[in-house]
This record gives C-alpha cells, structure tokens and sequence, in this order.
C-alpha cells in the first residue's frame, strides 16, 4: 500500500492568503501548496499593477526546479547563457535550480504562476557572469 505523503489542498480568491515574497513590486498569493505536500512543492501567484522599476538584479534560486506560467502580461529575463527571453501570456518556462539570471522588465499589469520544488527556494544574489560584461 502506498503511503500518502501529502493531502488534498483547495485554493481559492477568498483561501489563498497573501503572503511576503522577494520583491516588493509583486504581490504573493499562496495557493496552499506547500503544507499539503509536507513542504515537497510550492504554488504561488505573483502579480503586479505597475511594471518593474528597475531590474531584480542577477541571481540564481536554491531549489530544485522552478516552474513558471505566465497569466497575465508579460516579463523579460535575461540568462547567464547571454539568451534574453520573453514570457508572454499562456507561455511557460521551466528554470533549473542555481540557473543564473535576471528579470529585467515586465509589463504594468503582469501576473505570474510559480511553481518550486522543494518549497523552501532560497535566492542568492550574484555577479553578472563575466563572460557577458
């Protein structure tokens, strides 16, 4: 028989609370994720009515895997590979764990589904890469 390591979770407008997050442009809707799975995922909604003021600033996350879906707007990310990306609405993007990179600008109003394995993701600011200077 296999053992149940997390439980049926339940978000909606009303449940999913907002919570603190990295940036203080976003706001952060918890989606309940994370005490359902014993800490194992974190699901989040990140949303904002004014574009960005200024770049995030390189950076890279500790976690595992960082799943993004862009719901709303727009936001562009540059990576250490020198590529420059933009996600659009209704596109996503899955970002490895300690994959440097950069979010450098986003439209007014932008919102953003998040996904990270485990939930704990820490982010470590770091040096652009020298090869792109």
């Amino acid at each position: 028989m296999k053992t149940v390591l997390s439980k049926l979770a339940h978000a909606t407008p009303e449940t999913a609370p907002e919570v603190p997050g990295r940036r203080a442009f976003f706001k952060y809707r918890d989606l309940l994720v994370n005490d359902a799975t014993n800490g194992q995922m974190r699901a989040q909604v990140m949303s904002a009515t004014r574009g960005m003021s200024e770049p995030t600033g390189w950076h890279y996350h500790t976690c595992d895997s960082q799943f993004i879906y862009c719901l709303v707007g727009w936001v562009d990310l540059e990576f250490e590979d020198g590529s420059t990306r933009r996600l659009k609405a209704g596109e996503s993007m899955h970002i490895p764990g300690g994959l440097k990179h950069n979010e450098i600008a986003t439209s007014d109003e932008f919102e953003l589904l998040e996904v990270t394995t485990p939930a704990a993701m820490g982010t470590v600011p770091c040096d652009k890469p020298a090869h792109l200077s």
